[in-house]
């Protein structure tokens, strides 16, 4: 109960922190529109991913989106179900989090491309969105976009002139922009790796201890039943 308790609040304190900042970039900025938190490190950048996959990334058209969606919706389904299974088993309580992490992110980009087109106005580079305009929202169902934000321009600099295709141009490290529910995917996957590889390795040790418990225990039943017995 303890866990259940654990992955429901760390679910809807990512989705409430999730929404609660995407409105309020709707709401407040235009698309581009930016202001730095950290000096030039760490800045809020406003921009929509028409797709909705992680780091802005895209698949392509309208038919993309939808296919892209509806994956979306039936991948929510089989975690929130594998989820409520570990639980149920007692998992470890590592591997119960970083899926609840993995969960939440999900379900954060989804509730964008299900409602945002529904509710709010369009976003542009001069004009603050409307919540519930009059005319109604700007797309249908699972066409919305996904609100982006957290932008962290660590390095930047430019190509050696010699490095082919990219050479003189300027980088960016990190240059994709992204939201809180695409760094709890991220975060629940890596945690994810880690408990993995820990459960894995604790489970090679304890079946080598008890290998060797066993080649210890033989040797010993052997030795005794050829001892002779004297009354």
């Amino acid at each position: 109960m303890f866990v259940l308790k654990k992955s429901l609040l760390i679910i809807f304190l990512i989705l409430l922190a999730d929404q609660i900042l995407k409105f309020w970039i709707k709401l407040h900025m235009t698309i581009g529109q930016e202001f730095p938190i950290f000096n030039d490190w760490f800045i809020i950048h406003f921009t929509e991913n028409d797709d909705g996959m992680a780091f802005g990334l895209s698949f392509g058209g309208e038919f993309g989106k939808l296919i892209l969606s509806l994956f979306r919706i039936f991948a929510i389904i089989a975690i929130g179900w594998y989820l409520s299974d570990l639980i149920k088993k007692s998992a470890a309580t590592g591997i119960i989090i970083s899926i609840s992490l993995i969960f939440a992110g999900a379900i954060g980009n989804i509730l964008d491309s299900a409602f945002y087109g529904l509710i709010f106005s369009y976003s542009s580079f001069h004009t603050v969105a409307e919540l519930f305009p009059d005319g109604g929202g700007y797309a249908t169902f699972l066409h919305g976009k996904v609100v982006d934000m957290l932008y962290f321009p660590l390095f930047k600099g430019y190509y050696p002139a010699w490095v082919p295709f990219w050479g003189g141009r300027d980088f960016i490290f990190f240059r994709p922009v992204f939201n809180i529910a695409d760094s709890s995917i991220t975060i629940g996957v890596f945690l994810l790796i880690f408990f993995q590889r820990k459960f894995i390795t604790n489970s090679v040790v304890v079946e080598s201890d008890m290998f060797q418990d066993e080649e210890i225990l033989e040797p010993r039943l052997a030795m005794e039943e050829d001892t002779p017995k004297y009354k």
